[in-house]
């Protein structure tokens, strides 16, 4: 979307493009907004871009569009930022869609599939392959408007506290693994987790 769509959406009003700094720093009123998050502030790679995104909007509009991010659990449950958005709870999440799979299985898509894309393919395909386009219908569903919110590459395959040396010595292991991955790896005879970011820890201790 636009970002011009994209204020009005926010009911925010655009001045001409030459006068828009000034225009709208003057005559406009003070928007502010809560961003949900899925991840806690110790995770600063995802949660920081959640800060970032807060204050390039600032700039953007003289400080006249507010976003103020919350870490997950401190307005709702890291998993929950999705229905958080559709409810309108809060105004804005910051997630990653492969938790959500429940709701639709291509919601996966939007984030991540196990022999996927790079990084730098996504984007290419989300930014210039139609892919933010796909989406667009997909979450109107849920009265949401997407858009990628920062990309950490692939993962590895896991971490494990004893040796995998055979498929056998899957089986019956729990791992925390979303979306698709989690089929996969259920079918190796693993009882996949669905875990927010911030819990893996506390998990891995219990």
């Amino acid at each position: 979307m636009k970002r011009r769509d994209f204020l009005k959406k926010a009911g925010i009003g655009v001045a001409a493009s030459a006068a828009f700094g000034p225009v709208f720093a003057q005559a406009q009123p003070t928007v502010r907004w809560r961003l949900a998050s899925s991840f806690p502030k110790s995770l600063d790679t995802i949660y920081g871009a959640a800060e970032v995104l807060a204050e390039r909007v600032s700039e953007l509009t003289g400080g006249r569009f507010q976003i103020r991010p919350y870490q997950a659990g401190e307005l709702v449950p890291g998993l929950q930022v999705m229905d958080a958005v559709q409810q309108g709870t809060v105004e804005m999440g910051h997630t990653a869609s492969y938790y959500y799979v429940g709701k639709a299985q291509v919601l996966a898509f939007d984030t991540a599939v196990p022999f996927g894309l790079t990084a730098r393919q996504q984007n290419a395909w989300m930014y210039h392959g139609g892919g933010i386009e796909l989406f667009r219908p997909i979450f109107a569903d849920f009265g949401i408007i997407q858009f990628p919110g920062g990309n950490t590459g692939v993962q590895m395959g896991g971490w494990f506290r004893k040796e995998i040396a055979t498929v056998a010595d899957l089986k019956g292991l729990k791992m925390r693994i979303p979306g698709p991955g989690g089929q996969v790896m259920s079918r190796l005879g693993v009882v996949p987790q669905v875990i927010a970011g911030g819990d893996i820890y506390p998990a891995l201790e219990r």
